[in-house]
């Protein structure tokens, strides 16, 4: 016997946070499943600065940056916090609802 309505409760585990990404990366599994880590892209962080120090304690000019690798001028980080992994089915059902989610952003922005 099918129920007329169904009724799903969300839980949040204490630390939820989402997180901003600008991409993905991934593909198709062995076990022939969709593979996706999100990332965020962005330049390379120094790993270190040094900055002379005035007589007052004010801090000024940089003296020293230290950066690698050494071509992080043409170089970017994609850093990747998580990723899903879901089934075909799982992956149409994203894809209609994303869909759906853009179709609402273009109405909006008319």
């Amino acid at each position: 016997m099918n129920p007329e309505k169904v009724k799903f409760k969300y839980i949040f585990r204490e630390d939820y946070n989402p997180v901003y990404i600008n991409g993905a990366y991934g593909g198709i599994s062995p076990r022939n499943e969709i593979v996706a880590n999100f990332y965020l892209e962005r330049t390379a962080l120094p790993n270190s600065q040094t900055y002379q120090v005035t007589k007052d304690g004010m801090m000024a000019d940089e003296i020293k940056e230290e950066r690698e690798p050494n071509d992080h001028l043409s170089s970017f980080v994609r850093f990747i916090e998580n990723g899903v992994v879901m089934n075909y089915q799982t992956a149409k059902e994203i894809h209609r609802w994303l869909g759906e989610q853009i179709e609402n952003i273009e109405k909006l922005n008319k």
